[in-house]
């Protein structure tokens, strides 16, 4: 039983794991700092509940910042008590939970609360790419907070009352909470990207638990397997209808229908989540050209070019996937990159970040052409190039320099001979045909097979490796 109070930092543990399953470590800790009378104030388990538990049986390790405790400021105590949960994760294997209600360092603590944040980093640091790190934002996440928030593989966050900001939104030059809220769960979901699902609180504990079932427990014991109850060589009748919207088709190609979608709200563009196919999970990464509401309507339109900030979204997905060896499927559709002022700020640096993930990836990675793949962005999206294993094209798409028409105006003298042209810029050099002769693309498929298409290359690919040049580590 857990020797703190019931406030809302323990129900909420209660809430997500397993019932009756929650063991509490350092119950009864307490600041021991005495400058400004510290002493005098009471401080059950210094503002932060930490323990140990189950989620759908599977062991996990948690912390949750009590408001109710100088405003679940971090202090030195505080913090060891994170750290020591940390330690206690890279031991054992186990993700680590972080459900975060701060309000940023304990200013009486001052250079012990900075230290503090520091050996927080230094685990989280530590502990990337060897276990999962989820972070839940249910009040504040001010400040240092804000930065270990970021540096977790997935954050949740509450979509009325949570905050999160490195700077209040008053404190920045020419702004004020009113005009644009900075620190609100929309702002981070869509603007800064760094909020993968938002919701409310019950919402997103259950997110939570979800996430938790699919991913593997750490890199090495793989865990992220369930019994698939769906028909392996099922024909996904009508998927070339949602070609456009990689949210649909994903979740047709999937086991019952299964997809967890990240940043859902950031560069809408692309697509990043997971699906589950004959029981694995599998890394989805693809380009979208209309979001579809939940009725079936169009909902918003792209236009089929990748954006800077969708290619920095798949690169970081791509990078969290190869760390803990699950597969990646892509889906490609895409006629290039975004041209304007501020995407041409970050395009070749993003777009550099994706090339390298994909390159650098040694887990089992398939692609699937399913409309255009054009110039440099077909490259970017998985191509055999850059490493695929295996690729499909649907019998429809295109691939090559850019489309047929626009490529015969270019290299056409006669404007009568352009149509033509175009045809035969088609069949030679921009067709799935014409890449599959090339060995570019390993088979041309029907849309309707490609759940089973997909299923019996991963199955082949299950044992793969695949070794890289001995480096510290890339730069890129």
């Amino acid at each position: 039983m857990s020797t703190t109070e019931q406030t809302s930092a323990s129900k909420r543990i209660a809430a997500l794991l397993d019932d009756n399953s929650f063991v509490e470590i350092g119950g009864y800790v307490t600041a021991r700092n005495t400058d400004f009378n510290l002493q005098a104030k009471q401080t059950p388990a210094d503002g932060v509940v930490t323990g140990y538990g189950t989620v759908e049986g599977n062991l996990v390790y948690i912390y949750s910042q009590d408001a109710s405790v100088l405003g679940g400021t971090v202090g030195e105590m505080h913090a060891k008590k994170i750290v020591k949960l940390y330690d206690l994760a890279m031991k054992t294997g186990a993700p680590v939970m972080g459900l975060i209600d701060c309000a940023g360092m304990r200013l009486e603590e001052a250079t012990d609360a900075l230290n503090g944040f520091g050996e927080i980093y230094k685990s989280q640091a530590m502990a990337s790419g060897v276990i999962p790190q989820i972070t839940a934002v249910f009040g504040s996440c001010g400040g240092g907070m804000a930065i270990s928030a970021a540096m977790a593989d997935f954050t949740f966050m509450e979509e009325k009352n949570a905050k999160l900001f490195v700077n209040s939104p008053n404190a920045l030059d020419g702004n004020y909470t009113s005009k644009c809220d900075t620190a609100a769960a929309s702002f981070q979901s869509q603007e800064a990207g760094n909020v993968d699902v938002m919701g409310s609180e019950e919402e997103i504990l259950a997110k939570m638990r979800e996430l938790i079932t699919i991913l593997p427990s750490n890199n090495e014991d793989d865990m992220s397997y369930d019994e698939c109850e769906d028909d392996l060589n099922r024909i996904c009748e009508s998927i070339a209808d949602g070609m456009e919207d990689p949210a649909v088709t994903l979740g047709m190609i999937s086991d019952n229908g299964f997809f967890f979608e990240t940043k859902s709200a950031y560069a809408r563009d692309m697509v990043t989540g997971f699906i589950r196919l004959n029981g694995m999970t599998v890394g989805a990464v693809a380009n979208r050209s209309v979001r579809f509401d939940e009725e079936g309507k169009e909902a918003e339109k792209f236009d089929g070019r990748m954006s800077a900030q969708g290619a920095a979204k798949a690169a970081a997905f791509v990078t969290f996937c190869d760390a803990f060896e699950i597969p990646v499927l892509t889906l490609t559709n895409c006629i290039g990159y975004q041209a304007d002022m501020c995407q041409e700020k970050e395009m070749a640096r993003a777009v550099a970040s994706l090339n390298y993930a994909f390159a650098d990836a040694t887990v089992p990675k398939v692609n699937v052409v399913v409309g255009s793949a054009f110039g440099s962005a077909y490259v970017t999206m998985n191509s055999k190039a850059l490493g695929a294993d295996v690729v499909y094209a649907w019998k429809d798409a295109s691939i090559g320099m850019m489309d047929a028409a626009l490529a015969a105006k270019i290299i056409c003298d006669d404007p009568e001979q352009v149509s033509a042209k175009a045809a035969e810029y088609q069949s030679l050099q921009s067709s799935a045909l014409a890449a599959a002769r090339r060995g570019y693309v390993d088979d041309i498929i029907e849309p309707e097979e490609t759940r089973k298409r997909v299923i019996a290359a991963f199955e082949m690919l299950f044992t793969k490796r695949e070794e890289r040049p001995a480096r510290k580590h890339g730069t890129i």
